[in-house]
């Protein structure tokens, strides 16, 4: 296992599924403690719970919170569990958002409320959360924000609309962590992963036809993984990472060149 890691946490922000828990599977094999907070009904929990058991066989330290993430307490609670000065790593994973149309001949349409939700949950729950680190002095001295974004950050894309918004205010956010934050020895950047099958891909309407258009226009001809991610994931909490910040890293093989 990779030294560097021993004794640091990564926090996961919805960490149950797809990028989250494919990044963390691959941090706790290199050593990295894991805490994920995620939030979902006892009966998905089978799948998520063998997950947990075989990072622990790792002989790495695992907690899980299964609360809102969105709520003030959460935090405070996930943070009290933690040593001070003990988190390498905050990956914000959260994929709470509105799919739907601007407008629409029957009720199924956004509104104000949904961007609102939208945008806390998958933007602004971000800084939430590295502010109550900060004030806890919980991050190391070489810590590492992340987030994920996607390319409905730039492009307008069908049913996206409150998705795109929020993803275009985490990209804001990011840069503006990233410079404030460096004094305090933290970077912080966005990984920008291409069309990955996920459950929350799944939701969005019409996702069979953007996987398959999306398979003919990658240069690779196939999607994105999770594990695609979460190997980047794993390399910007290297040592070696400690100089890139503030910046939107793509992982998608070329797909957002075509």
């Amino acid at each position: 296992m990779d030294s560097e890691f021993n004794d640091k946490w990564a926090i996961i922000l919805g960490g149950s599924s797809g990028l989250g828990l494919a990044s963390a599977k691959k941090l706790a094999s290199h050593g990295m403690n894991i805490c994920i907070v995620h939030r979902d009904r006892k009966t998905a929990m089978s799948d998520f719970t063998d997950e947990i058991e075989s990072m622990n066989c790792l002989g790495i330290k695992v907690m899980t919170f299964n609360k809102d993430v969105l709520k003030p307490e959460t935090i405070t609670e996930v943070i009290g569990a933690l040593s001070k000065g003990s988190v390498k790593v905050l990956l914000h994973s959260i994929a709470k958002g509105s799919v739907k149309a601007l407008i629409s001949n029957n009720s199924d349409e956004l509104t104000k409320e949904d961007f609102t939700i939208t945008i806390n949950a998958m933007a602004l729950s971000w800084f939430d959360w590295t502010k109550g680190l900060i004030r806890s002095n919980r991050f190391t001295e070489d810590a590492r924000n992340i987030a994920f974004t996607s390319e409905g950050n730039t492009k307008a894309l069908k049913y996206y609309g409150a998705v795109s918004a929020a993803k275009a205010t985490l990209d804001s956010l990011m840069r503006q962590m990233a410079v404030e934050f460096a004094p305090l020895g933290i970077t912080t950047n966005c990984i920008q992963a291409g069309v990955t099958r996920t459950s929350s891909f799944d939701r969005i309407p019409g996702s069979d036809q953007i996987a398959k258009y999306t398979k003919q226009r990658n240069p690779f001809q196939r999607l994105t993984t999770p594990n695609d991610v979460a190997n980047v994931v794993y390399l910007l909490g290297k040592k070696e990472a400690q100089w890139i910040n503030g910046t939107i890293l793509k992982v998608d093989g070329g797909e957002s060149l075509c």
